[in-house]
C-alpha cells in the first residue's frame, strides 16, 4: 500500500516525477537505472497538424501548439504518428458528423487532454465541452485550448450514473486508461474526483447536445444511464468506446435499444453497415461505435471518407 500511494504521490506532481527520473537515469540498470533515450521530455512541445476537407470550410487553424508535460501519453503519441495514427476511422465521423447534425453543442466525456474536444473547436463553430476528471490531464486539456484560442469549456467532472465523489483509479500502464473501474487496470493509485449525471449537468449547464464522444474506461454505460434524459429529449449523435469481454455492448443495447437507436461499428473505411446489437468485438483493444438517433444519411458517409484522406495526410 506504501509502495502504491508513492507511486500516486509521483505520478501526480510532475516536478517530483521528473527529479526521480533525473536521480534514476544516473543509477546502473541493476539497481533500477533508466536508459536516458527512453526517458520523456519533461515538456512536450511540437505542432500538430490538422485536416481539411477538399472543398470545405478554410476557417480554423492549420496545426495546433502542443506545449504539455512531456510523459503524458496520448501527446507522446500524437507527437510521433500525428492524427493519421490516432483512431482516423473515429475521427473522420467525428468531423463528418461535426458537418451534418443539427446544431448543438458537442461533448468529449473522458477527453484526457482534448483530442476530439479541440478538432470540434477548431473545425466548427459549435460550443464544446470536455469533460476529464484526472487533473493533470485536464490542465494539459486547458492549456492546448488557451494556447491556440479554441473555445472550449474543461470540466473537471467524471460523468456517470450517479451523484456525489468516487476514486479515480490511476492506470499504471498509461494516463489514457485511468478509470473508475476498480481493477480496469494495474494501479498506481486512487485519486478522489467529483461525479455527475449528465442529466443533472446539462440542466444546469443549459447546453442543447448534439454530438457526444465517450471513452471512460469500462464506464461507458453508466454515462449513458446517466444521460437518458438528455438522450430521449435531445437525440444526440454518440461516439462511444466497447472493450471487449466486460458485457459493455450488451449493457449499452440494453439502454439504446428502447430510444430507437440504430449503431454502426466504426472499423474501416465508410460506409458502416447498420449492426443488430452492439456486440464487444474479438481482441484486447476496444473499437469506436456511432449510435444515432436516426439512420445515417449517405452525406454522413461521404463526408467520412472524405476527412478520412484528410487525416492519412495529417502524419
Amino acid at each position: 500500500m506504501v509502495t502504491g500511494q508513492v507511486r500516486a504521490f509521483v505520478r501526480r506532481h510532475p516536478a517530483v516525477r521528473h527529479a526521480t527520473r533525473q536521480l534514476r537515469i544516473r543509477l546502473p540498470r541493476r539497481l533500477g537505472g533508466l536508459d536516458p533515450a527512453r526517458v520523456p521530455p519533461r515538456v512536450r512541445r511540437f505542432s500538430l497538424m490538422l485536416p481539411r476537407r477538399a472543398d470545405g470550410p478554410a476557417g480554423g487553424p492549420d496545426e495546433l501548439r502542443i506545449s504539455v508535460p512531456g510523459d503524458l501519453s496520448i501527446p507522446a503519441r500524437l507527437h510521433r504518428y500525428g492524427l493519421a495514427g490516432y483512431r482516423p476511422d473515429a475521427l473522420a465521423c467525428f468531423l463528418a458528423a461535426l458537418e451534418t447534425v443539427r446544431p448543438g453543442a458537442v461533448l468529449d466525456v473522458g477527453a484526457n487532454v482534448g483530442v476530439y474536444a479541440a478538432l470540434a473547436a477548431a473545425r466548427s463553430g459549435r460550443d464544446v465541452y470536455a469533460f476529464e476528471p484526472c487533473p493533470q490531464a485536464a490542465r494539459a486539456a486547458r492549456a492546448i485550448a488557451a494556447d491556440n484560442g479554441l473555445r472550449m469549456e474543461v470540466v473537471d467532472l467524471a460523468l456517470s450514473n450517479h451523484t456525489g465523489s468516487a476514486r479515480l483509479h490511476l492506470s499504471a500502464t498509461s494516463d489514457a486508461t485511468n478509470s473508475l473501474t476498480p481493477g480496469f487496470r494495474p494501479e498506481v493509485g486512487r485519486i478522489p474526483v467529483r461525479v455527475g449525471q449528465l442529466s443533472h449537468w446539462r440542466e444546469e449547464a443549459g447546453a442543447a447536445p448534439a454530438i457526444i464522444k465517450i471513452d471512460t474506461g469500462s464506464t461507458e454505460p453508466d454515462v449513458v444511464a446517466g444521460g437518458l434524459e438528455v438522450l430521449r429529449r435531445f437525440r444526440p449523435w454518440v461516439l462511444c468506446e466497447v472493450l471487449p469481454g466486460r458485457g459493455i455492448g450488451d449493457r449499452l443495447t440494453a439502454l439504446l435499444d428502447p430510444l430507437d437507436y440504430h449503431w454502426y461499428r466504426l472499423d474501416g473505411p465508410p460506409p458502416h453497415a447498420p449492426r443488430p446489437s452492439i456486440t464487444d468485438g474479438p481482441g484486447r483493444r476496444g473499437r469506436m461505435w456511432l449510435f444515432a438517433p436516426s439512420p445515417a444519411p449517405d452525406r454522413l458517409w461521404t463526408r467520412a471518407r472524405q476527412w478520412r484522406e484528410a487525416l492519412d495526410r495529417c502524419r
